[in-house]
């Protein structure tokens, strides 16, 4: 007996150890890095349900988002809105914290499909406190792209809704400061912002294929697609004039030159084609962007772009999601209402309205730019890069970027009595002016709130004056002087400091094009009294014409950011300036549209225009040495 229990007790032993032994876990080809990007996207597509697909494309504002939501509804995307923030002056572990509670629980999903965050870094992480603010749309592209990217990644965002490439064909579009210039080529040439943003594409990559180097880099969009520039009289999210060829050879040209420097996606506008609304257009977006130009990284919506697919927005949210997906939207800034545009979507997909072909595309796209950023090898974002948050060499980046974009419009009253540079020692000048000293108006719009902000937090133009001049220099600063308090305190000179105040989208939208009040004031009672150098802050040309004869200097500073020292590097004559207008400068607005080449062109500065000035260490009234550059070589 004893010996025929000794195998009855090893087979026991065994077939206990056999039921104990957990399985091995089965191989998902999407989780391996080694894999193809193709063979990964194609086997998590696979495994999907259409519940989990559908969520990946949906993006959704930060307010409605949580770990549970994200799990609920397997959301592919979450952003931050103009001024939307985790908290009140929030440091950069704050963000990191909360970009990081969504991510886990995205990353809980029967899948672990990671989320991807999106912000407006558009010229600079501008949504975060401390961040360093760069001019808005201005050169040194590639190098402000690359740093905007790392004070991106310092929060723990790695996707930027930049670069805006519109080509403004009229300043009196509220969004005219998020447009390089009126000429295609010149924006066509800033495109090189996307491998600052991302990296440097290999030059064996394919075609189309979005590109983004690794975790210092970002993922870019080039916005808003297409002729959102070229809107009737610059109003905002209006309709676009023009025949094919004049969008192809305008408007067009920006999104061929991103696509073959890898970009990953691409944002549509709010505007319409010949009255078609291009969150609409299958024929541009499907036809054009994705098959005829290979575009391979994914579509993504503006804020409720489907919403306002129809007048009043909303009105028929069911026909605007199917409008907009069959277009070929891929992912949809829905921002609030996820709940309703995923029941909508699931509704026409199980319908037949739109074919499950089309879901597919969209979301093979989305994981496509999800596996090329190493999104799934590495979903959480850590604190190695928080000290690039408004670091010293980004804030000397910002600086120089300044001293290259102010343009030099006029100096002196004739050519041989220049007034720049400004002498640093002398006994009294007088700064006036409403932007002289408030950084939110020196920023101005998409700082800190979507509309811009009245305050101060850095370098202030009338701070970098104070730093800059002579010690035994006494500057006075008065917001708006009368002419009697500047006639009767003998300065040397007066530096005014005037323009437009913060605004963004269609709250920008202007017909008049002015100064805000009481900027013309100041300007006539200064200037009126004694040599002064205007210096106008604005995100576009504005009515200066009727004040020009009393101004002995003018110069554009456009909208400088957190870095006003560098303006006075160039007044105070530690560099020259070089700057040349990247649009033209109207006389009146009567004149609008005007832009370079056109047959009634007649303007008050062309494009182009620019006086240079070499450096200098004036300390008198001596003449700099000067030229003249009306052009661009």
């Amino acid at each position: 007996m004893a010996r025929s229990r000794v195998p009855i007790l090893i087979m026991g032993v065994v077939l206990w150890c056999c039921l104990t032994t957990p399985a091995k876990a089965e191989y998902m080809k999407y989780k391996d890095p080694k894999q193809p990007i193709p063979v990964r996207i194609q086997d998590l597509l696979d495994r999907m349900t259409l519940e989990e697909k559908i969520g990946q494309m949906v993006q959704i504002e930060r307010e409605v988002a949580s770990a549970e939501v994200m799990k609920e509804y397997f959301i592919g995307s979450v952003l931050s809105g103009g001024g939307s923030v985790p908290a009140p002056q929030a440091s950069a572990e704050t963000w990191i914290n909360m970009v990081n509670d969504f991510q886990r629980g995205s990353l809980s999903t029967r899948l672990g499909i990671p989320m991807i965050y999106g912000i407006d870094s558009v010229h600079g992480n501008n949504n975060v406190y401390k961040a360093t603010i760069f001019p808005h749309n201005i050169g040194l592209v590639k190098k402000i792209g690359a740093a905007t990217a790392l004070e991106t990644r310092a929060t723990g965002i790695p996707y930027a809704f930049a670069p805006c490439i519109a080509v403004c064909r009229d300043p009196r579009w509220g969004r005219c400061y998020e447009s390089y210039s009126e000429d295609p080529q010149i924006v066509q040439d800033m495109t090189d912002i996307i491998p600052g943003l991302q990296g440097d594409i290999p030059t064996d990559s394919p075609k189309g294929v979005p590109f983004v180097a690794g975790k210092n880099n970002v993922v870019a969009c080039s916005k808003h697609y297409v002729g959102d520039g070229g809107t009737t009289k610059g109003i905002d999210e209006n309709n676009t004039v023009i025949d094919w060829q004049g969008l192809l050879s305008i408007h067009m040209p920006a999104y061929y030159t991103s696509i073959m420097k890898g970009v990953s996606t691409v944002m549509i506008s709010y505007s319409s084609w010949n009255e078609i609304k291009m969150h609409t257009n299958r024929e541009l977006i499907t036809g054009f962007l994705k098959n005829t130009l290979g575009f391979k990284g994914f579509v993504i919506s503006d804020w409720e772009g489907l919403d306002r697919i129809t007048y009043p927005p909303h009105a028929n949210y069911s026909y605007s999601i199917q409008a907009g997906i069959h277009a070929g939207i891929d992912m949809v800034m829905v921002p609030y209402n996820y709940k309703e545009f995923i029941d909508g979507l699931t509704f026409h997909v199980k319908n037949n309205v739109i074919p499950m072909s089309r879901i597919d595309d969209a979301v093979r796209r989305i994981l496509r730019v999800k596996f090329v950023m190493g999104l799934f090898e590495n979903p959480l974002a850590d604190n190695s890069l928080v000290d690039q948050l408004g670091s010293q060499e980004h804030r000397e980046l910002a600086r120089e970027a300044v001293r290259k974009s102010l343009v030099l419009l006029k100096n002196g009253q004739s050519l041989n009595q220049p007034l720049l540079p400004l002498p640093k020692k002398t006994s009294k000048i007088l700064v006036a002016g409403s932007h002289a000293d408030n950084l939110g108006y020196q920023c101005g719009g998409w700082t800190m709130e979507w509309q811009g902000f009245n305050g101060n937090n850095r370098t202030t133009i009338l701070a970098a004056i104070k730093n800059t001049v002579d010690p035994s220099t006494n500057v006075v600063y008065k917001e708006n002087p009368n002419a009697e308090f500047v006639k009767s305190n003998n300065f040397s000179y007066a530096i005014v400091v005037v323009g437009e105040h913060p605004y963004a989208e269609t709250d920008g939208d202007s017909m008049n094009l002015t100064i805000a009040d009481p900027g013309p004031t100041t300007i006539r009672n200064v200037c009126g009294a004694m040599k002064c150098v205007v210096i106008i802050i604005s995100g576009r040309p504005v009515v200066i014409e009727p004040y020009l004869a009393s101004i002995d200097a003018l110069v554009a500073a456009w909208l400088p950011g957190t870095e006003g020292q560098g303006v006075a590097d160039v007044v105070f004559g530690d560099y020259g300036f070089t700057g040349k207008l990247p649009r033209t400068w109207f006389k009146t607005v009567d004149q609008l549209p005007m832009n370079v080449g056109d047959p009634h062109y007649d303007p008050l500065y062309p494009f182009g225009f620019g006086i240079t000035t070499e450096p200098t260490t004036r300390q008198s009234d001596d003449n700099p040495f000067l030229s003249i550059s009306s052009y661009f070589n």
